[in-house]
C-alpha cells in the first residue's frame, strides 16, 4: 500500500515524499481512511509506529488549505513542547 491509496491529498504527498517516507505503516493504512471518512478511530500501536502521523496527516488535510510553498514547511516545524521526535516521524 501507498501513502497516495490513503486518500490523501497532493500537497500533503508531496511534503510525505519529500521526507523520504517509502510507505504506511499498519496504523496509518488503518487510520487515515477512517478519519478522512469522518469516523471515529481509536487505536493502540507501538512506539514509533506512525501513530502521529495517523491521526495529524488527515487532520492537516481537514483544516489547512496547503498551498505548494508552504506544504513542506509545514509538515517539518519543531513543535515547542516535549513532541519533536514525534512530529519529525511526519
Amino acid at each position: 500500500m501507498t501513502f497516495s491509496s490513503l486518500g490523501l491529498s497532493a500537497d500533503l504527498l508531496r511534503a510525505i515524499s519529500e521526507r523520504n517516507y517509502p510507505a504506511p505503516t499498519p496504523i496509518q493504512q488503518a487510520a487515515i481512511p477512517a478519519i478522512l471518512e469522518g469516523r471515529d478511530v481509536w487505536a493502540c500501536a507501538q512506539t514509533r509506529s506512525g501513530k502521529t502521523a495517523a491521526f495529524a496527516l488527515p487532520l492537516l488535510q481537514q483544516t489547512l488549505p496547503l498551498s505548494p510553498a508552504n506544504s513542506s514547511q509545514l509538515l517539518l516545524r519543531r513543535p515547542l513542547g516535549g513532541e519533536i521526535e514525534l512530529l519529525q516521524e511526519i
